[in-house]
């Protein structure tokens, strides 16, 4: 990575780690980024989907089981272990600096797997219920966003890591969605 692009990155990561700190951030974000703590989410997605559309509504969810899976293993398996980017919790620039709020975390931190996961399951949703559910994009951006920035804000991820995590859950949802558009165009 460039410097000034590492620099810049550092910049926008003690930006949110350092200088927005608050006691509610520190108490919030780290349930943000927990997926344990989304469960009631998910659960409701599940339960929505298969009530307002039986059959075809659990093939959403095996279709949707299946674009966080892809975005989950291209982030976690392939693109971390190609960059090799450790997390900013082991940067030895941010060391004096840095306030962890959770644990720092195995593994590398390009791009966030919690931000591709999100914003792929974040598309997928909005772009299949959008002709029923305008709104519902709305949410499902706000949702992704919410669990990006609770990823910097606890000390595990750069921006840019969110930021390429984000766009990358993106691309996958866009596909998927129109995968499925194409196989239930009623839907």
């Amino acid at each position: 990575m460039p410097d000034f692009l590492l620099e810049l990155d550092r910049t926008w990561f003690y930006f949110i780690n350092h200088t927005l700190s608050n006691p509610l951030f520190d108490w919030v974000m780290p349930w943000l980024r927990n997926p344990k703590f989304w469960i009631p989410v998910y659960i409701f997605i599940i339960a929505f989907s298969i009530w307002k559309y039986k059959a075809r509504g659990a093939w959403l969810i095996v279709c949707l089981a299946i674009t966080v899976g892809v975005a989950d293993f291209g982030s976690a398996s392939i693109i971390k272990k190609l960059a090799q980017r450790n997390r900013p919790c082991r940067d030895s620039a941010l060391a004096t600096t840095i306030t962890s709020r959770v644990p720092c975390g195995t593994g590398y931190s390009f791009p966030s797997t919690h931000a591709s996961d999100h914003f792929a399951m974040s598309i997928f949703l909005s772009l299949v219920y959008y002709r029923k559910w305008r709104w519902v994009w709305f949410w499902t951006i706000i949702w992704a966003t919410l669990v990006c920035f609770a990823q910097v804000y606890v000390g595990v991820h750069y921006p840019i890591d969110v930021l390429t995590g984000a766009a990358f859950g993106t691309l996958i949802g866009l596909l998927f969605a129109r995968l499925f558009h194409k196989f239930q165009p009623a839907f």
